[in-house]
């Protein structure tokens, strides 16, 4: 069983920063493939960004290329992710997500572990 909870989101002016966490519990956070999603009002959840266990790849959507950047820390049981130059489409819900597999997958159904998710959002 793993418990995850995101924070860091909140409200910033297009071209802004913001970097959320999210925080697992349990000793085995090593074991899992870490990702957000983020879902906005009236869509579908999508994938943002996935990390191997270890943090050696990462994959993206293309519509955060260059700006998004995920990370972890296995010794704080923390996944992190650095968003920059953030657009009003940008807006939404972010949720982190763990998935006990090697590898990486944007199927939000590969993923057995979700937190409660955080709100972003970025004003025009």
């Amino acid at each position: 069983q793993v418990q995850l909870v995101e924070s860091g989101g909140g409200l910033v002016q297009a071209g802004g920063s913001l970097r959320l966490s999210c925080a697992a519990s349990g000793r085995t956070f090593s074991r899992y493939t870490m990702a957000w999603f983020r879902q906005a009002p009236g869509k579908e959840r999508e994938f943002v960004e996935a990390i191997t266990r270890a943090g050696s790849s990462t994959y993206y959507t293309d519509s955060v290329k260059g700006r998004f950047t995920i990370s972890r820390d296995n010794a704080k049981n923390t996944v992190y992710l650095q968003m920059n130059s953030l657009k009003p489409e940008d807006t939404a819900v972010y949720y982190c997500a763990a998935g006990p597999f090697g590898g990486l997958d944007m199927r939000s159904g590969s993923y057995d572990y979700w937190g409660q998710g955080t709100q972003v959002t970025v004003s025009s």
